[in-house]
């Protein structure tokens, strides 16, 4: 009888549904429990702060408060002394005298209790304003980052690179879709997790940013689906490669990265330019929307590049990357070879 239960399709699509009901009941209560203990922290911080500034209780308060919650909730992480002053001084960064402070304070309050503990400390430790706080607050909830992510985000300057690049989307695009993708495009892109020797090549940037396409999909932020790289394209009879293609899903629209491992040339737009109009014509299918370039280099003239964008009708933008070690062209892996381990073994 066991065996035809797991057998009907009625049973099995109920399990499916079932187990999916169960994890988002899961997700909840996580997100409940962890919206609590971020409120009861805040509570805490608060009643700290205003405890310590009406009493004389001296540099002995924290270590007394501390043992004495853990001595009352023996069961319950997050009572140390060093996490009570963390405590302190994150509900203190959250209350400054400042008037624009307090207001985005009072917006971002249901934000902060969904963002975890862990969360919290990096970014109340890494971050110097509550304008950059609230960001990356959003961004995190947003993306659904993991710490790791978020610390890497924080390091990499997001909130100082994003919405950054050279565009003409304002001219080329209607309103709501100009508005993101010049929030989606970044100046410069952070390539510090590849490892290129000096003097590489177009090719060789392109390939190892293929070889580590989730870390590029990572930095180029949320809704970007990778579609291929040297995407032939064919045109007149001619084909034609594109060096990566992606497709933005809240744009809705397909973005052409050119990748120039030199210095801005202003002819690199006309060939970028053919492939976003060879897109539009051959690619893109109803309910899509005009196709955007992105020029990443490594370096430009910004008013050259301004001056180049006004000579073209299409939606695009000019970047540059950062690549901060490069390896020396004769660098050679510390690790034995295959050669060398055998030659060992020979003498």
């Amino acid at each position: 009888m066991g065996a035809l239960i797991k057998t009907d399709k009625e049973y099995k699509d109920w399990i499916i549904e079932l187990k999916q009901r169960i994890r988002q009941s899961q997700i909840k209560a996580a997100i409940k429990v962890n919206t609590e203990l971020i409120r009861m922290y805040w509570d805490l911080g608060k009643d700290i702060v205003e405890k310590q500034s009406e009493s004389k209780w001296g540099s002995g308060f924290f270590n007394e408060l501390s043992q004495d919650l853990k001595d009352a909730f023996p069961n319950m992480q997050g009572f140390s002394k060093r996490n009570l002053e963390l405590i302190k001084k994150w509900y203190l960064f959250y209350n400054k005298k400042d008037t624009i402070a307090k207001q985005l304070v009072s917006q971002l309050q249901s934000a902060i209790y969904q963002v975890p503990w862990g969360h919290h400390i990096k970014i109340v430790t890494k971050c110097t304003t509550v304008q950059e706080v609230q960001f990356y607050i959003y961004k995190t909830i947003e993306n659904g980052w993991s710490r790791n992510v978020l610390l890497n985000m924080i390091e990499s300057g997001l909130y100082h690179r994003e919405g950054n690049s050279i565009n003409n989307f304002s001219l080329r695009l209607p309103t709501a879709q100009s508005n993101l993708a010049h929030e989606l495009t970044k100046d410069p892109y952070n390539f510090d997790f590849l490892a290129l020797r000096e003097g590489y090549a177009e090719r060789e940037l392109e390939e190892a940013l293929v070889s580590n396409i989730s870390k590029f999909l990572l930095e180029l932020g949320n809704g970007f689906a990778y579609m291929g790289h040297q995407v032939p394209i064919t045109v007149g009879g001619q084909e034609f490669r594109i060096d990566m293609l992606f497709y933005n899903i809240h744009l809705r629209a397909y973005v052409v990265i050119e990748l120039k491992a030199g210095d801005f040339e202003p002819e690199f737009i006309s060939k970028l330019g053919f492939y976003v109009s060879a897109v539009n014509h051959e690619l893109c299918k109803e309910g899509d929307n005009p196709t955007i370039g992105l020029l990443v280099c490594k370096s430009k003239n910004e008013i050259v590049a301004r001056y180049t964008l006004e000579s073209t009708i299409l939606p695009i933008g000019i970047s540059e990357y950062e690549l901060n070690k490069l390896y020396p062209k004769d660098f050679k892996s510390t690790l034995p070879s295959i050669e060398d381990i055998e030659n060992e073994l020979k003498d």
